[in-house]
């Protein structure tokens, strides 16, 4: 049993439960048989599938107030206002929708001829495959409901991506997506593991993709919505999402759409001062790129899965203290499902075609020209460094210290094996990788696992390896099994640890 936050929120299951799963008709005639449930349908872009359910199973009357498809632009922006970016399938259009809707149901609903009524709205923005199919389609889908009469409402909103090849596919996919919020936000709101969950019911995951959810509202007080990011990549939903320094999960579109994308991968477990010298030195070197914009640069902190299981399952506390400490710190984390650099790579190309960085420690280079991480390609090795260095990609290499040899390794002098020499040599000369210069050598022999059993143990000496704003954090909030008193507001030390 695991929790989507502390100790005072909801309980919620990280492996799929028993529950019984039902087809998107009897989901909908569930729906329409409970006469407490009332509200509105709006869907934009590919007709009424949604609402098409619910006609089709009967009863639809005790269910559907009214159900709207402002198809027309100009319609839509006189209901629902203008949209500044001019991008119609988007999620400020879906909360706008919700807004409207929800309360033209307070407003034209009457409580005392409702009283046991729970209000809801649903709303969808989506765009399908086009004709010449060089548009994949995806769309946002959005949910504004009470689970009591009187009772304020919650919001849910995910972002989901198309994969099948046909438009009318696309379009079934919709209409099954569409039930399966309505019926988990209705049903299934005390587990929100479970509503997650329930969204593939009847779909494959082949067919589609929800990169992005968002669970908000009083039932929804406890639910922390980094995990529901963490849940999507860990159910295989996605293979990658973003959440900002807030704390709020991101479509990544909006934040990777024509940028000069940054990216710094590690463990950050937790981080240390010489993970923040390699992302400060190496945003110093990219910012002096000539195809590099300073108002376009997105600096991205990435987790893998892998990395979160490094010691079995995933620990959902652990992957909440780390998230804590990279969010305090002002920064954009990315949690993937991307082992290997030419995957991440290809899924920044989805978004931008600027110039793109990675920052790099030596492990991480050393892996990078190890060909038994290419055996899956059939063109190897040469098949992935097509993928990553066909885009406009510098690596930005953080030099390291070889112990066995006392040798400080850079790019002139890493052992990289004969037969990939020629492959590094040619990247090198081309400037494709760039060495990260460091004055403090000492920093070199920090290292995150070490720290962390410091910590654990109840050792000192950590606080000298992590930036001072990370010791703060670490102890105020009692992160990674900190167990020694926690500084007060003026800096010094609370409780009896003041006293001695």
């Amino acid at each position: 049993m695991g929790t989507f936050a502390g100790s005072n929120t909801l309980n919620v299951r990280t492996v799929e439960s028993n529950r019984v799963v039902l087809s998107a008709k009897q989901k909908a005639l569930r729906i329409n048989m409970n006469h407490d449930l009332y509200g509105t349908f709006a869907e934009i872009g590919a007709g009424q599938e949604v609402v098409r359910h619910f006609f089709r199973a009967g009863g639809a009357s005790g269910t559907i107030a009214k159900t709207i498809s402002a198809y027309d632009k100009d319609f839509s922006d006189a209901i629902y206002g203008v949209e500044p970016s001019g991008r119609y399938v988007c999620e400020a259009r879906v909360q706008k929708m919700l807004d409207h809707e929800y309360a033209l149901c307070e407003e034209r609903l009457s409580r005392e001829q409702h009283p046991t009524k729970r209000y809801f709205a649903f709303a969808n923005t989506v765009a399908t495959i086009n004709y010449h199919k060089t548009i994949e389609g995806h769309g946002w889908f959005g949910m504004r409901f009470q689970t009591g009469p009187n009772k304020k409402p919650n919001t849910v909103v995910l972002h989901a991506r198309f994969h099948e090849p046909d438009a009318l596919l696309q379009h079934a996919t919709i209409g099954i997506l569409g039930v399966n919020l309505i019926y988990g936000c209705h049903f299934l709101y005390k587990q929100p593991n479970d509503l997650l969950l329930s969204l593939y019911d009847e779909l494959d995951k082949d067919r589609i993709e929800i990169d992005t959810i968002q669970m908000n509202g009083p039932d929804f007080a406890g639910v922390d919505n980094r995990l529901l990011s963490l849940q999507l990549v860990k159910h295989g939903m996605t293979d990658a999402v973003i959440f900002s320094p807030d704390g709020r999960n991101l479509q990544a579109a909006d934040v990777l759409y024509k940028k000069n994308i940054l990216a710094i991968r590690g463990s950050f477990r937790p981080v240390t001062k010489v993970n923040l010298d390699m992302m400060e030195r190496g945003l110093a070197l990219f910012r002096e790129e000539n195809r590099v914009e300073q108002d376009r640069i997105q600096l991205l902190f990435e987790i893998t899965l892998n990395n979160l299981k490094s010691e079995g399952d995933i620990d959902e506390k652990d992957f909440l203290d780390r998230a804590d400490i990279l969010c305090s710190l002002g920064h954009t984390v990315l949690i993937s499902n991307y082992q290997e650099y030419y995957k991440l790579i290809e899924y920044f190309s989805r978004y931008t075609k600027r110039r793109m960085g990675v920052i790099m420690g030596g492990n991480a280079m050393m892996d990078l020209f190890n060909e038994r991480y290419y055996r899956d390609l059939n063109g190897g090795i040469l098949e992935a460094f097509g993928i990553m260095f066909s885009r406009d990609l510098k690596v930005y290499a953080y030099p390291w210290h070889d112990a066995e040899n006392d040798v400080l390794i850079r790019t002139d002098n890493a052992p990289i094996h004969p037969r990939i020499k020629p492959l590094y040599d040619y990247l090198l000369f081309n400037k494709r990788i760039t060495d990260i210069q460091l004055e403090d050598l000492s920093l070199l022999d920090i290292f995150s696992v070490e720290v962390l059993r410091m910590i654990r143990d109840g050792e000192g000496g950590w606080e000298d390896m992590v930036p001072s704003e990370v010791d703060r954090i670490i102890k105020r909030n009692r992160l990674f099994g900190y167990d020694g008193p926690t500084p007060s507001e003026n800096g010094g030390l609370t409780g009896a640890a003041m006293l001695n």
